[in-house]
């Protein structure tokens, strides 16, 4: 979960994860419950003062991560020692938390809640019975969700690069935890950006919301570009020419329809919002509503 040093990756390697994530999050919480989680953890509630004591200080931005993920108050014991990864948790363990936290913590103690945020998310989804198969995907689903509902723009914030110091908490690359923070600064019309404390953290932020407003600017959204269109109209026709499924018609969008049955062409692409694929039919202007996330979309099909 840490590193240091070394080169770190950029870009978005991981992003269709990341989307399966934010499905899986909508899926399993729905969207009234996912409301519920409309104001990040603030800045203030996770500061941690040079001579505040280290075991009490780590135990209250704790407490701030379990408040800000709604699970149930309790004990928390946070230990330090010397290990390969940033933290451990046991998610099994309760009511009790009990955390290990990398002994570098000692030292860079403004990393604390960016390690908390991961590892009480670890037990959030331990709880919720939510989980992708596979170590490497279960970390992101762990990060996409601490990002979005509203304790990761702390991972995003550790990310730093000074010559020859390198830094990275979590499993998304920074513009990965960028593009999350955009959806979710989307979805509840909240602006991290004033929280970084790291330049490179909020350059990464802006590469993440660019690629994040993109989702939102591809056919048959009505918001796509003159370019999109042009190509999903010719993606169109060959489609309603050929009378048949069209996988990978264009970028996110497929176009289907059965053969012999007279049923109208439709076409299906990812919601900008949650990334649950729609079907809708292929006539013209009109709007469609999610039915994981609610959002209504102006489509042009």
């Amino acid at each position: 979960m840490t590193t240091g040093g070394s080169a770190i990756a950029h870009g978005f390697p991981h992003l269709d994860t990341v989307r399966a994530a934010l499905t899986a999050l909508f899926r399993r919480l729905s969207h009234d419950t996912v409301n519920t989680f409309p104001t990040s953890v603030l800045p203030v509630d996770v500061a941690f003062d040079d001579d505040e004591d280290l075991h009490l200080g780590a135990q209250r931005v704790a407490r701030a991560m379990v408040r800000q993920l709604h699970l149930p108050d309790a004990r928390i014991v946070i230990t330090f020692r010397e290990m390969e990864h940033a933290a451990t948790v046991e998610p099994a363990a309760g009511p009790e938390y009990f955390i290990e936290l990398n002994d570098r913590f000692r030292r860079h103690r403004k990393d604390i809640g960016a390690a908390l945020a991961h590892e009480v998310t670890h037990v959030w989804l331990h709880r919720l019975d939510l989980s992708f198969p596979g170590t490497r995907d279960n970390e992101i689903l762990t990060d996409t969700a601490a990002t979005y509902l509203g304790a990761g723009w702390l991972l995003l914030d550790a990310y730093r690069e000074h010559g020859p110091f390198s830094q990275k908490l979590g499993y998304l690359t920074p513009e990965e935890f960028g593009y999350v923070l955009a959806k979710r600064a989307a979805f509840f019309d909240e602006d991290p950006s004033p929280w970084f404390t790291s330049p490179q953290a909020y350059d990464a932020y802006a590469a993440g919301r660019a690629r994040a407003e993109q989702d939102a600017h591809r056919p048959p959204l009505a918001g796509a570009g003159w370019a999109a269109r042009l190509r999903y109209a010719k993606d169109r026709r060959a489609a309603g020419t050929a009378h048949r499924t069209a996988p990978g018609a264009g970028p996110g969008y497929a176009f289907e329809s059965a053969p012999g049955t007279g049923t109208p062409l439709r076409v299906s692409f990812p919601c900008p919002v949650c990334c649950q694929r729609i079907r809708v039919p292929v006539r013209g202007r009109l709007q469609a509503r999610c039915g994981l996330c609610k959002t209504l979309l102006d489509c042009d099909t």
